[in-house]
């Protein structure tokens, strides 16, 4: 005994020693860690530093360049409408703008947060792929786009809260001028745009600003007709929304107030403000046919403004270049913008209170503990499942219900054979003297379509599923691959989804059991919908969101295991059967709809027995 105690004493020490020993060493590497850090955030700064000085250098480099570009020797227009191309580029935290002289306007736009499926960053402007542009008069009769003008770089500078103001200038014949001021702010997606005129009864014709802005939307998600069938014009008209789908070529008109117009793609957009409102607008647009071309849509955008009595003018626009991201478009200040996130829209805008009271918060909720995006969408579906578990298991009920009745749903079959129409009457009789629903075990389904719906539209705009990887799926925000096919199936596409797989094959369970707890069926489609159900999923499913096939997985197990484990555990067979003799024995009143229903059939059921006599 004395021996055992000694040993444990050894044993706890030995313990002690050795806790003692991973603290010191735990505590060691931390402070080694945390002097590393700090050394690192030292070189960052000192890094930031020579990347801010040599921004400033460049911007000094850039307006000499700018001024150098034009044709000294001319004056007036004839100095801006010759010359060569120069740059200016910007970047805040999230964009990086690349500015030409030429127009004055951005000819490269990137996110720096988000990358294309290439790994390349998101570019909503590549290459001068967007214009912007109004006639100016420059000559007598003679009008010339702002586009093609040279304009100079006039000041490129930081204000004292880190914003870059740009400012691009032309000047006239007479003292007339343009000014072209940008200024982009950090933490910003947004940037305010102002033009200028001074001396607009001889540069506008009529006083009437026409703006032309053209948008050449480019791929940046991995399925470009996916992203195709998900892109959208949107815009705030006299106050209302509205959207129009961009997968057709097509050309729209409006004659009231546009606030803003937007080119929306899947998860990003770019959108034209006008504070004081545009008089009426014209869109155009084409899509390519061809799934393999970059272009996702080519829109060309006419705006008209009549601008008030006076020699000057100022119009007070905005860009915003950046994600769908709901929370950012709800803050950022424009009437509406949040609506180009598609929650729900058209005849399932429904479900769009469902996505921003119920889906949103909870999934940010269960995101705050939890950091795989797989894991978060699992347990909002249990959620989901939990909130809606009342009626589920009505719906088990009445299921429990109907098989209690199945001895004499097949007595009746029997002694009645072909007489549908008798057999049919008597089976409902059996259902009223019982008490049972026969709709009840609808519920489930019916329940649903608005989640389905909702869940559709989330996890399709949710831009902070983009490069998440959850199992074998790379990137929730589109479908996983598991086989490359050497070929394209019609509607199905050229590979194969393994959560599609997952999602189908559960959805065929639970079919099976459901077939397994229902009567009989006279009707032959009802005993094929097991296998044909499931079939229409996989060619629907096998192109969206890895996100959204496993949340139905995910959905689809908790079902099985919930009617399992009630009709195994909760519900009582033999109280069921007693119940629904005690039901028999109760007086039934009947309704006048039931009164009409049995007068029609009864009166239905002589016509055919007449019938049966003459011939």
């Amino acid at each position: 005994m004395q021996s055992m105690d000694r040993n444990t004493i050894i044993g706890f020490v030995l313990l002690g020693v050795l806790l003692f020993v991973y603290l010191f060493i735990s505590s060691k590497n931390s402070r080694e860690l945390e002097a590393q850090r700090l050394r690192q955030e030292d070189s960052l700064a000192k890094i930031e530093l020579v990347k801010q000085q040599a921004a400033q250098a460049k911007a000094k480099d850039s307006i000499a360049a700018s001024a150098q570009v034009l044709d000294s020797n001319a004056t007036g227009w004839a100095r801006h409408l010759a010359g060569s191309e120069g740059f200016h580029t910007v970047e805040t935290d999230l964009l990086k703008v690349r500015f030409s002289n030429k127009g004055g306007q951005p000819v490269q736009v990137e996110l720096k947060k988000y990358n294309r499926a290439d790994s390349s960053l998101v570019s909503i402007i590549e290459d001068g792929s967007d214009q912007f542009s109004y006639p100016v008069l420059t000559a007598t009769n003679q009008s010339t786009p702002s586009a093609e003008l040279f304009f100079q770089l006039k000041s490129a500078q930081q204000d004292a809260n880190g914003n870059h103001i740009v400012v691009y200038e032309a000047a006239g014949n007479a003292g007339e001028s343009i000014q072209q001021e940008y200024i982009i702010k950090p933490g910003s997606y947004l940037i305010d745009f102002t033009i200028r005129l001074n001396g607009t009864t001889s540069m506008i014709a009529q006083q009437n600003f026409q703006l032309q802005w053209n948008v050449a939307a480019q791929q940046q998600e991995k399925d470009a007709r996916y992203e195709r069938e998900q892109s959208q014009l949107i815009l705030v008209e006299d106050g209302e929304y509205d959207y129009f789908n961009l997968m057709s070529n097509n050309q729209k008109s409006f004659e009231n107030t546009v606030h803003w117009a937007s080119i929306k793609q899947r998860f990003f957009n770019a959108t034209l403000i006008n504070k004081d409102k545009f008089d009426k607008a014209k869109f155009d647009w084409t899509t390519p046919k061809e799934d393999s071309a970059r272009l996702i849509v080519a829109t060309k955008a006419s705006f008209e403004k009549k601008l008030p009595a006076g020699t000057q003018a100022t119009i007070p626009l905005q860009f915003y270049f950046g994600p769908n991201d709901y929370k950012i478009l709800r803050n950022i200040g424009v009437e509406k913008m949040d609506k180009i996130v598609n929650l729900g829209q058209g005849p399932y805008a429904f479900v769009r209170p469902i996505n921003q009271y119920i889906v949103m918060p909870v999934f940010d909720f269960i995101k705050k503990y939890f950091v795989s995006f797989g894991l978060v969408i699992a347990l909002l579906t249990i959620f989901i499942r939990l909130i809606t578990s009342p009626l589920v298991y009505s719906s088990y009920l009445s299921g429990a219900k109907m098989k209690a009745l199945r001895p004499e749903i097949d007595a009746l079959k029997a002694k009645y054979g072909d007489d549908q129409q008798t057999f049919g009457m008597e089976q409902m009789k059996l259902f009223r003297e019982a008490g049972v629903n026969p709709l009840g075990g609808c519920i489930p389904a019916l329940l649903q379509i608005p989640i389905f719906f909702a869940l559709y539209s989330f996890f399709n705009s949710f831009v902070d599923l983009r490069g998440e990887s959850f199992l074998w799926a790379a990137d929730l925000s589109t479908y996983d691959v598991i086989t490359q096919l050497p070929f394209k199936i019609p509607w199905f596409g050229d590979h194969i989804s393994l959560f599609t797989l997952t999602a189908v094959i559960t959805s065929f369970l639970i079919s099976l059991y459901n077939m397994n707890m229902t009567p009989d069926q006279n009707n032959p489609m009802l005993k094929y919908m097991p296998y044909f159900f499931p079939v229409l999923l996989l060619f629907f499913f096998n192109r969206l969101p890895s996100a959204l096939t496993w949340y139905y997985t995910v959905s689809n197990l908790i079902t099985l295991a919930l009617q399992w484990v009630i009709q195994n555990y909760i519900i009582d067979h033999d109280k069921i059967v007693a119940q629904l003799a005690a039901n028999r024995a109760k007086p039934k009143s009947k309704s006048k709809w039931q009164e009409k229903m049995e007068q029609m059939q009864e009166t239905q059921k002589r016509v055919q027995e007449m019938q049966k006599k003459g011939k």
